[in-house]
């Protein structure tokens, strides 16, 4: 029949398991219960990177609204001298060469702020016929000058940084 030692035995067997798969619901759990932190962490952290982002695309859009907003600001600044002079200028009462006199040193001081910005004249008599820098009126014979050469400037054109602001209108000499 049954030994009163077998049921010990088999009580004993079970309640190893049970040891054993307590310990391991513990460490799952235990692991569970990190990788859940972890997670949450990494989310947190996710959200975080995701404000940061979003600061920093604001950031640079106000830059950028700023830029467009301000960018004259230095041309305008080298200009008012310019302004004040022809003010004064219009003001001036008294001998026509000293109001000529100062409007030549007007146009020099506007001239150099040109220059400061990069913005160049183009169109000289003598100068190549380009139709990228040149707006061509007319064509007429000229005995100073070649085929295809500007025999006349009738408006300056000008450039930005080798971008053609506005063509010179010119009269071409044609043989």
């Amino acid at each position: 029949m049954t030994d009163p030692k077998e049921p010990a035995v088999a009580e004993v067997v079970p309640e190893t398991e049970t040891d054993t798969q307590s310990d391991e619901v513990t460490q799952l759990q235990a692991e569970l219960e990190k990788a859940q932190t972890e997670a949450a962490n990494n989310y947190e952290q996710f959200l975080r990177t995701q404000a940061e982002l979003a600061n920093q695309r604001r950031r640079a859009d106000k830059q950028i609204e700023d830029a467009h907003k301000y960018a004259a600001q230095k041309f305008v600044e080298a200009l008012l001298p310019v302004v004040d002079s022809l003010e004064m200028g219009m003001q001036a009462q008294g001998d026509v060469e000293q109001i000529r006199e100062g409007m030549a040193l007007t146009l020099k001081q506007f001239e150099s702020m040109m220059d400061k910005f990069h913005i160049e004249a183009v169109g000289k008599p003598g100068d190549v016929f380009n139709p990228e820098l040149h707006q061509a009126v007319s064509m007429q014979p000229h005995p100073d000058y070649d085929n295809n050469q500007v025999s006349m400037v009738m408006q300056k054109g000008y450039t930005l940084n080798g971008r053609v602001i506005r063509p010179a209108m010119v009269m071409v000499s044609k043989k």
